[in-house]
């Protein structure tokens, strides 16, 4: 039992190996232990311990968490591509024990039924799933406690502090642009509305990642001596019986970043006896499985790789749900809000000020209030036919499926250093629910040193789906945005760049709110 960054040498073989020690990697090797306690396991996790990083444990924390220079983020680039203006985008994905759980916004987010019921699988549906969803949490928010867990290991509140104002006067503007206040919008059928937005947090503050709370208690009781977990280490590929094809265990490395030493970086290997499990993510998986011959024929010979399985959708098919934010002046002391500490002429020495006293607004995220929306039929027709044959088959007559899906921000979601510090600000942040773009992502050769083909394929849809919901969500929020009583106007960065007889233009220097 133990945390390594270096493997004992005496550890050559356990029963399971788990790649990827993000969000699903932890609760399966905890649950695993937990079940047979004789288990052997191994998880390997690329970046490192997040116990040891002191702003893991506070949710305000996300944005420095989030930065790609300090080393608990991994940023994928993807290629540039000309439904973006020639931009390639970078994507950020865990890269600390914990994965996305350590470092997100730590925003209580469920899917609705509908999702689970349309992979029409038996014993998946989300009646057959909602008593493993309850499992998992401890709720302490105001819906109905049989849609909740009240003895889970994840704490799901609204922690210490709440910035009441904002949330209100938005609910409030939501409600006047037709979308009424809910009570419980995770409660996985409620729709069209808005509502208070719980977090990943305990009572205290504390963000609820599952290295937290499930992981560290294992590695820590006493009871549970075949739980390994190695850190900042690498995973190459899996090894496979040359006869049966059965994987048999993993070669890696250490991980550079943090082994900076050339003669500590040999690969090694580790066998498994029963079982092989790849949880890295969506752009990490697919990578490990074409480095060990799996995938695209074609395509694993043009990288160098020998064949192992013919699986031709590995790497192919990624979605992810293209979140744009619009940010507007705000009439809120920027103390309360999420810049405090960013936006500040000393961001480090504000932060230390804060974890110093313990401040109650680190247990906070800056996200108070969230919405799950949808169009009216005028709107429908006002995105065009292509638009309108989408959403009668899609969407018209499933009155639970939104559209799009947001949340109010109190702060800024980009670089402080890019606004002027003496104002303050909120934002709404937008994304596309159910996205019909695609990209891929595949290896160029076989070693970790050769850049990933990576194609985010972000509104390429040929009928343009997503853009125009994009379009929609842009025109819906704007009018939110301007019913609040906080709007002090907008940003010019922040909007299109109107033709000068629009009726959509604002005049600079009147914050032009709607009463």
């Amino acid at each position: 039992m133990g945390l390594y960054t270096t493997l004992p040498e005496d550890i050559q073989e356990v029963d399971v190996i788990i790649a990827g020690g993000g969000t699903a990697g932890c609760v399966l090797a905890s649950r695993l232990v937990d079940a047979d306690p004789t288990l052997s396991v191994l998880l390997i996790e690329d970046g490192p311990n997040n116990q040891e990083n002191p702003l893991v444990a506070h949710p305000l924390m996300w944005r420095p968490l989030l930065h790609p220079q300090t080393g608990s983020a991994i940023y994928y680039l993807g290629k540039e591509e000309a439904q973006l203006a020639g931009r390639g985008i970078p994507v950020a994905c865990g890269g600390i024990l914990g994965g996305g759980s350590s470092i997100n916004f730590s925003m209580y987010t469920r899917p609705q039924a509908i999702d689970y019921d349309a992979w029409d699988m038996e014993g998946w549906s989300a009646h057959d799933l909602l008593p493993f969803m309850n499992k998992v949490e401890t709720y302490h928010g105001d819906g109905k406690k049989e849609h909740h867990g009240l003895e889970g290991p994840i704490q799901i509140s609204s922690g210490p502090f709440r910035q009441v104002e904002a949330e209100r006067d938005f609910k409030s503007a939501m409600a006047q642009v037709g979308y009424p206040e809910m009570r419980d919008l995770q409660d996985l059928h409620s729709n069209n509305g808005a509502s208070h937005c719980l977090k990943y947090a305990s009572v205290d503050g504390i963000r609820q990642d599952v290295a937290r709370t499930y992981l560290h208690p294992r590695l820590q009781d006493g009871r549970h001596e075949n739980l390994h977990v190695l850190v900042e280490s690498q995973v190459i590929k899996v090894l496979f019986d040359e006869k049966t094809k059965r994987a048999t265990g993993v070669e890696y490395r250490p991980n550079p970043a943090f082994h900076k030493d050339m003669a500590q970086r040999a690969a090694r290997e580790v066998k498994a006896r029963k079982l092989v499990v790849l949880s890295c993510g969506a752009l990490g998986t697919p990578g490990i499985l074409e480095r060990s011959g799996v995938g695209d024929p074609q395509g694993l010979r043009d990288a160098g790789v020998p064949v192992v399985a013919d699986v031709p959708g590995v790497g192919d098919g990624y979605q992810d749900h293209q979140v744009v934010s619009y940010h507007y002046k705000s009439s809120i002391p920027k103390e309360e809000t999420n810049d405090a500490a960013f936006a500040s002429a000393d961001p480090p020495a504000s932060i230390g000020k804060l974890l110093m006293s313990r401040d109650k607004i680190l247990g906070w995220n800056g996200f108070d209030a969230s919405f799950k929306i949808r169009p009216t039929e005028k709107e429908v027709d006002a995105l065009g036919h292509d638009f309108r044959t989408v959403w009668d088959r899609d969407f018209r007559d499933v009155a639970e499926k939104p559209l799009s899906l947001g949340n109010l921000s109190m702060g800024l979601l980009g670089d402080p250093n890019q606004f002027p510090k003496d104002t303050s600000y909120f934002g709404l942040g937008l994304y596309n629910a159910y996205p019909y773009s695609r990209g891929h992502v595949h290896i160029t050769g076989p070693t970790l040193e050769g850049p990933l083909d990576f194609k985010t394929g972000f509104l390429s849809d040929p009928q343009e789906i997503d853009m125009k919901t994009h379009i929609w969500a842009y025109k819906k929020q704007r009018e939110v945005a301007r019913r609040m009583k906080i709007y002090q106007g907008e940003i010019p960065s922040h909007k299109p760049d109107f033709a000068p007889d629009s009726r959509a233009v604002i005049a600079q220097g009147r914050p032009a709110r709607i009463r």
